[in-house]
């Protein structure tokens, strides 16, 4: 049976200025709140860290996926997941042995997920996907928002569903870059059902009705 549809907004897209009451606009409507963790050094930007999401965790209660583009993330990883986040996801690019840091982080209380970034080939991590809870698989370059979705990249949203399919594994495969109501549905057809959308929903004069929006969309495509 195929799971509902996940729609998690990047607060990345937010002001940052009232970041608690913009991710409370999207309770009850958003799955999961995507928050994009970037250090200047994995990535050429700089974002937030470990005490914003330990104070932000405190004034919500929808499930965080932190998606950490940063090196080292053997180090700071264990900490997002000891401050409360559901789902901590770092990048294959930026760890040493990801099949270690997965056991930690879930031995700390959150899901672990695997980060391929857009010139990162998937295949010779597919034989990881045991150890995960998600796989994310970037449709933009890390780094940056606002760029462009490129659906060249589902190929590789396409070698992760055979192998979970073929494994029969439970693993959801998530998406990040360029996420809207005209290319969700290629991502879900594609087999991906864990959706990033960071300007879709807070560029919207109503986050939560945007988020409904692009959940009916990729529902309908996967047919749930």
């Amino acid at each position: 049976m195929t799971p509902p549809p996940i729609i998690a907004p990047s607060i990345l897209a937010s002001d940052f200025s009232r970041l608690a009451e913009e991710v409370r606009r999207i309770e009850g409507a958003a799955d999961w709140a995507h928050v994009d963790v970037m250090d200047n050094h994995f990535v050429p930007n700089l974002t937030i860290g470990l005490p914003v999401v330990q104070s932000l965790r405190k004034a919500t209660v929808i499930p965080f996926d932190v998606h950490l583009m940063i090196t080292d993330p053997e180090r700071w990883a264990p900490g997002y997941a000891e401050a409360g986040a559901y789902n901590v996801t770092f990048h294959a690019e930026a760890s040493e042995d990801p099949v270690a840091l997965a056991k930690t982080l879930r031995a700390a209380g959150a899901k672990a997920g695997l980060a391929i970034d857009r010139d990162t080939p998937v295949e010779p991590y597919l034989e990881l996907l045991p150890y995960f809870d998600t796989v994310l698989i970037m449709t933009i370059k890390a780094g940056f928002g606002g760029q462009s979705f490129m659906p060249e990249l589902l190929g590789k949203v396409r070698d992760v569903r055979r192998r979970v399919q073929v494994g029969d594994l439970d693993v959801r495969i998530e998406v990040d870059g360029g996420i809207a109501a005209d290319t969700i549905e290629q991502a879900a057809e594609a087999g991906a059902d864990a959706f990033v959308a960071g300007t879709a929903v807070y560029g919207a004069a109503d986050p939560a009705e945007a988020v409904r929006k692009l959940r009916a969309l990729a529902a309908n495509r996967m047919g749930t």
